[in-house]
């Protein structure tokens, strides 16, 4: 007779080293540097100083991580700003303790990641299709069934990617290492294409490099900015601290080992752009790594938009990953419904919260433009890790006490934090709009549904039934239910 033997269900330690690196690039190389990195380039003047933003951002960036890395390891639990929000203010004042806590994830999980991974998807959509563009004879269909056709593409790659995340997480590292790895291809790639040319002696675009360089402090800092943007998701690992084996030593080598590599594959692609495309051309260029590929990669062009289908896909999975996690955590603690706390009993992922990140994510593909809706209210984003910065402050403060495998010297939280600042109010001043707006009806929206429905405890007549249906769905149980094997 077997013996049967109580086992706890809920989120499974199964992310090394390897697996916690390829999170940190699949969510930070999308389809940004292969598509649009002339922002920088734009606002900095000359090719000189724009590689010197790229470099500084990286170090910028890799600064911003230790500091999670820190907070990863006192306060090990998933869901990254919302969980150090929560443990630093949440006991504090009964109504506004768990606020800011509540505010990131509602804003993270509601609208943010999914339509980031909306716009990530449709991205993989077109350029999954563009080396079968003239096979299929797709420019010839009239601008409106074009469309069509790229959002079939993306709700099936968005099926894909949902499916990946509900039934397995060991599927989930397994892809996620082979797409980090072609991504990594396609960039090194570019760099082999750069340095060709190079060698060949097509210097004349590098000639000068400095000439034109802006004297505009403003400028400046909108070049910083933009190339910010593009290293975003270096705070990803500490997303999913549950799953990740060891998350004291994991944490922090993985962050070490993944953003000076995407520092360095940054830096060198934008020099290999700069070495084949003027500056004009890369300003022009509907998608820079593509203009670089027909020029210098002749019949092998093709390895550029298929590099961008299998970033942008990869980018989109891993998001998707992290912010069901975050999902997870906010019902977990009362913070959400209750039913997205809830993990299949045998394979062990927050399947109910997978599947609410999907049906949003189809919300905002079904939508239209989203990409406003995003830029207006990205801001939001460093807001919280200026956030969570603060966090570590007043914890060192309030846990002296607490053991911390990993702490960066006390200057890293500090000028974390001023950058942080400096990126949550730059764009409100150099480009004042009302669709800023948007981000604060966000923050509104998110307190009308706290006030009732988290500080006051109403639940809707029919929210036991629903749970119930959660549950026969997704064959879901709460994580601190065993079951027998």
């Amino acid at each position: 007779m077997t013996e049967k033997v109580a086992k706890p269900v809920g989120l499974q330690r199964r992310l090394g080293l390897l697996a916690a690196v390829n999170i940190i690039i699949g969510v930070m190389i999308g389809s940004g540097i292969f598509v649009s990195p002339t922002a920088a380039l734009k606002y900095s003047g000359s090719v000189g100083l724009c590689l010197i933003v790229w470099a500084a951002c990286g170090i910028v960036s890799l600064l911003g991580a230790l500091c999670f890395a820190e907070l990863g390891t006192v306060v090990p639990r998933s869901g990254a700003e919302y969980a150090y929000l929560l443990e630093t203010f949440g006991k504090l004042h009964k109504f506004w303790g768990p606020l800011p806590a509540f505010i990131c994830a509602w804003v993270y999980v509601v609208v943010l990641r999914p339509a980031e991974v909306a716009v990530i998807v449709l991205t993989f959509a077109e350029y999954s299709i563009q080396p079968l563009r003239h096979i299929l004879k797709i420019d010839n269909l009239p601008e409106d069934e074009q469309l069509r056709v790229i959002k079939m593409i993306s709700i099936l790659g968005l099926g894909i990617i949902t499916y990946v995340n509900l039934v397995s997480v060991k599927l989930y590292i397994r892809i996620n290492n082979i797409f980090s790895f072609c991504k990594v291809f396609a960039c090194l790639v570019v760099i082999g294409g750069g340095i060709y040319e190079l060698a060949v002696g097509n210097t004349g675009n590098l000639k000068n490099a400095f000439h034109g360089t802006t004297s505009s402090a403003g400028h400046i800092a909108l070049a910083f900015y933009n190339g910010l943007w593009a290293y975003d998701g270096w705070s990803s690992v500490t997303t999913v601290t549950e799953e990740i084996k060891r998350p004291e030593k994991n944490i922090p080598r993985s962050i070490i080992i993944a953003v000076p590599i995407i520092t360095a594959l940054y830096v060198f692609m934008n020099l290999a752009y700069m070495t084949v495309l003027t500056p004009t051309e890369m300003m022009n260029a509907p998608a820079v790594a593509v203009a670089f590929g027909e020029r210098v990669l002749g019949p092998f062009a093709f390895i550029i938009p298929l590099g961008v289908a299998l970033s942008t896909f990869g980018c989109a999975m891993s998001i998707q990953f992290g912010v069901t996690r975050l999902c997870f955590v906010a019902g977990r603690e009362g913070h959400f419904l209750e039913s997205m706390s809830y993990v299949n009993m045998r394979r062990s992922t927050p399947s109910p919260a997978v599947a609410l990140q999907g049906i949003l994510t189809l919300a905002f593909i079904l939508a239209g433009d989203i990409e406003t809706l995003i830029e207006f209210a990205s801001f939001l984003i460093w807001f919280f890790y200026g956030s969570a910065v603060v966090c570590l402050l007043v914890l060192r403060r309030t846990q002296p006490d607490t053991h911390r495998p990993y702490k960066v010297p006390l200057f890293v939280p500090i000028f974390t934090l001023g950058v942080a600042l400096f990126l949550s109010i730059t764009p409100i001043i150099s480009e004042p709009s009302l669709k800023f707006l948007i981000a604060i009806g966000f923050i509104v929206s998110g307190l009308m549904v706290y006030i009732p429905f988290i500080y006051y405890r109403k639940e809707p007549v029919f929210m036991d039934k629903f749970t119930y249906l959660v549950q026969v769905l997704f064959e879901a149980v709460p994580t601190d239910i065993s079951k027998e094997l």
